[in-house]
């Protein structure tokens, strides 16, 4: 999602909800994110499932350095061991092993998921052993630039939609979804803008 489709969302955004407005003034846009439409975006958020932004780069580029080009069918030919070296868990190995499967045998073609709604593109993703909606969600906002995607399992979501809207807790999936419900067709710009609230704004 490029800097041009980020302001104009913000843009709109500042018109439907008073709080993102006087927090866009405050704390200016996001920056961009990206994502290639490929295994290695694929594997890499297997990769980031429960731990930091940083170690998950790090195990990524030692994952990377494993193979001559990252391919489903380069990751196939490496052990289990030496990619558990590299620092994923077993159940991790297990995941992005029937990743790499899934698309050389054809059960997943990632190209045809460009062409899909939104809902078809994320259950064929979540059809996938150890990919939950988060991860499907995850993989329609940055390599497909879905424009109105919500991951509101996301805990860092929570948390800084109850600091923007001044809730005294972070509030549940279910209720953040009806939160902000109304910034539709542009809550993805809204999920982007909420992980750069996360970051600048005091508990």
């Amino acid at each position: 999602m490029d800097e041009k489709l980020i302001e104009q969302g913000m843009a709109e955004l500042a018109l439907l909800d008073v709080d993102i407005a006087k927090a866009w003034q405050e704390y200016g846009s996001p920056p961009p994110r990206y994502l290639k439409p490929h295994f290695v975006s694929l594997l890499s958020i297997v990769v980031s499932q429960q731990i930091s932004t940083q170690a998950a780069k790090a195990i990524m580029s030692r994952v990377v350095a494993l193979m001559p080009t990252v391919t489903a069918e380069h990751y196939l030919t490496l052990s289990e061991e030496s990619i558990r070296a590299a620092g994923l868990s077993s159940r991790k190995v297990l995941y992005t092993r029937g990743l790499a499967q899934a698309i050389c045998d054809g059960q997943l073609n990632i190209d045809q998921l460009a062409t899909l709604e939104d809902a078809q593109a994320i259950e064929s993703i979540m059809a996938l052993k150890g990919f939950g909606r988060w991860s499907a969600e995850i993989y329609l906002m940055f390599a497909l630039t879905r424009t109105d995607v919500f991951p509101a399992d996301d805990l860092a979501l929570q948390v800084a939609l109850g600091r923007l809207k001044g809730l005294d807790e972070k509030p549940t999936a279910k209720v953040a979804r009806e939160l902000v419900r109304a910034w539709a067709p542009w809550r993805t710009v809204g999920s982007l803008f909420l992980w750069h609230y996360y970051r600048g704004a005091p508990a």
